[in-house]
């Protein structure tokens, strides 16, 4: 049974789906519609609709008050993959990267083997050095991926 997170999230996703590449909406409105506190949604948002996983956020408090979520661009392979690329930067925390990771193989731009090695390659526990230095690492080997997928 999917829990009220993934029900936000699907939802929100078929609104872009039918609304092309961005979509305004009233928190109150749909904390209301899902019987939830707005907060649900902030949660659904920040943790679902990053940067990292293709989405760009505008949000605007108050009585007229919305969120924006817009899609990134992604038939634009290479506009997409720049993206990633300076998203992941000189260093990259596992999360982000496990989120950049997920991007790729969402938008079918590396297959399922391939995104289980790539996690398993970034790992914390593969990249056994001291923290810095791992979120240096990983970020070289994000960056040279990207670089692959881009010419490839």
């Amino acid at each position: 049974m999917k829990n009220m997170s993934d029900i936000i999230e699907q939802y929100l996703k078929q609104l872009l789906e039918q609304s092309g590449d961005a979509v305004e909406i009233k928190r109150s409105k749909i904390a209301e519609k899902f019987d939830c506190v707005p907060s649900q949604l902030n949660y659904v948002i920040k943790t679902r609709f990053t940067n990292e996983h293709g989405y760009e956020i505008e949000s605007k408090r108050g009585g007229g008050g919305y969120i924006r979520i817009t899609k990134i661009e992604s038939n634009n392979q290479g506009a997409f993959i720049d993206h990633l690329s300076a998203m992941t930067g000189q260093h990259v925390s596992q999360q982000k990267a496990e989120h950049i990771i997920d991007a790729l193989s969402h938008n079918d731009l590396i297959s399922d083997r391939e995104k289980r090695l790539l996690l398993a390659t970034i790992h914390r526990d593969t990249l056994y050095v001291d923290v810095p230095y791992r979120d240096y690492i990983r970020a070289n080997i994000l960056q040279s991926v990207l670089t692959v997928v881009r010419y490839h």
